[in-house]
């Protein structure tokens, strides 16, 4: 079958996460209530802190290009999945899954830097307070977002370049929800083993660097948090970091297990459940995390909530 990756005329099957069991119908649903969730979650805030100018910081600025992110990957996987699993059809095109491979990757590695720009941004805010405007000011912050997406990206284009060079020969039938490139190379008959090595160095620059960046800014920072004499300044910088770092870990934690195993070692219903994780649940939790534990942003939603109730009565 090695003549239909020439003529790029060819399907893929994506064998799903469901069947059409009761258990699997629940399942879906409550995948797809999540997807629901997640979308609306991280719509609004974005929407919230473009409207509201006290949210009008770096700090909330870094926040709403992740909750772009996690808007964005979540619409690259679960439509496609949904569809599939309603329409009973299974099949994505060559386009579709090379589009897949590029949007997952390049968000998932703009995410991984957007992080550490974040950790980044609360370690001059609490150890360099006064310096903070100078330290990180709009152009700086804008500069590093903009670094964060096209590293993301380059990382897509390398990766997809590489999947598409090869030639596909085995069963087309991917074990997955979407076209992960960890699930598409045991389908080819390509020898994709030094792939396989840049990969996983890929995958540790682009876990190791930022991982590294979060852990020296939050020692920072948390050496700063325990010197603090008011109660008050402490209890509102330990709110805030602690958010940060339970994103920090449900996605790293996910992201690590996933990519940083050799392929030897990954099974699909194992693959399928991870990734399952940081591409539908973790967007999903990141917008409750911040909004549940951040008073200006509950704030801010509030006043969002009021303004357009006095417009739907005028």
């Amino acid at each position: 079958m090695v003549w239909r990756n020439q003529t790029f005329n060819f399907d893929f099957i994506l064998l799903g996460i469901f069947s059409h069991s009761p258990t699997h119908i629940f399942l879906f649903s409550l995948v797809f209530g999540i997807f629901l969730v997640a979308f609306m979650g991280n719509i609004v805030m974005i929407l919230l802190i473009y409207l509201d100018t006290q949210l009008h910081t770096p700090m909330y600025f870094l926040l709403s290009q992740l909750s772009l992110m996690d808007l964005m990957l979540i619409s690259t996987t679960v439509p496609k999945m949904a569809f599939n699993y309603l329409s009973g059809r299974k099949s994505i095109s060559l386009a579709g899954c090379g589009t897949q491979i590029f949007f997952i990757v390049s968000l998932l590695g703009a995410e991984c830097f957007l992080l550490a720009v974040m950790a980044y941004d609360r370690y001059v805010a609490i150890c360099y307070p006064l310096r903070y405007t100078i330290l990180m000011n709009q152009k700086l912050c804008v500069l590093m977002t903009v670094s964060s997406w096209i590293l993301g990206s380059l990382d897509g284009i390398i990766v997809l370049a590489a999947a598409l060079s090869f030639s596909y020969c085995n069963s087309l039938e991917i074990h997955h929800f979407f076209c992960d490139v960890a699930a598409l190379l045991p389908l080819s008959c390509t020898d994709t083993s030094v792939f396989e090595r840049v990969l996983f160095i890929c995958c540790v620059v682009m876990l190791i660097f930022p991982v590294s960046v979060i852990i020296g800014s939050y020692t920072r920072v948390i050496q700063a948090v325990i010197r603090m004499s008011s109660g008050e300044s402490r209890r509102k910088a330990f709110t805030t970091c602690s958010s940060h770092l339970s994103v920090v870990g449900l996605y790293y934690g996910a992201a690590m297990f996933m990519y940083m195993r050799p392929a030897s070692t990954h099974t699909p219903d194992q693959d399928k459940m991870v990734s399952a994780f940081y591409t539908i649940l973790t967007p999903m939790l990141n917008p409750l995390i911040y909004s549940l534990r951040n008073k200006e942003v509950s704030k801010g939603l509030q006043k969002l909530l009021r303004n357009s109730k006095i417009m739907q009565h005028h």
